[in-house]
């Protein structure tokens, strides 16, 4: 997981095959703590804005596991649909710049990228659906 690119936060994981069949994604608590906010139990709502502009809105709740550690699990059910999600691919949430009048809560942006392979190379690329 990263969390720069170009100066932008960010944060970005690859899916598992539980997480592509689930329609979630689960993050450790410190890898997007900075990002959203969330108390305990409670669902929260995450916006979010695509590669190509759609805007969506995910379910999130912050839970406390001895076993895992603490993490945030994201429902995305129609956007895992639509965007055809598949394990392996990766998934990154970077801050949204704010325009001129916007809101001054953080927005964040959301990009998928594939593994392809072309000419005995693998490439990744954006998933642009």
């Amino acid at each position: 997981m990263e969390n720069h690119e170009q100066g932008k936060e960010r944060f970005s994981k690859r899916l598992s095959q539980n997480e592509v069949e689930k329609c979630m994604i689960f993050l450790p608590f410190a890898v997007v703590a900075s990002f959203l906010e969330f108390q305990e139990g409670h669902l929260f709502r995450m916006d979010v804005v695509d590669s190509l502009g759609k805007a969506w809105s995910f379910m999130g709740m912050f839970q406390i596991n001895e076993e895992f550690g603490n993490y945030v699990s994201i429902s995305w059910p129609q956007f895992a649909a639509e965007k055809g999600l598949k394990a392996n691919d990766e998934v990154i949430f970077m801050e949204k710049p704010r325009q001129e009048g916007e809101e001054s809560c953080k927005q964040l942006k959301v990009r998928i990228k594939r593994k392809i392979r072309l000419f005995g190379q693998d490439i990744w690329g954006e998933l642009m659906v």
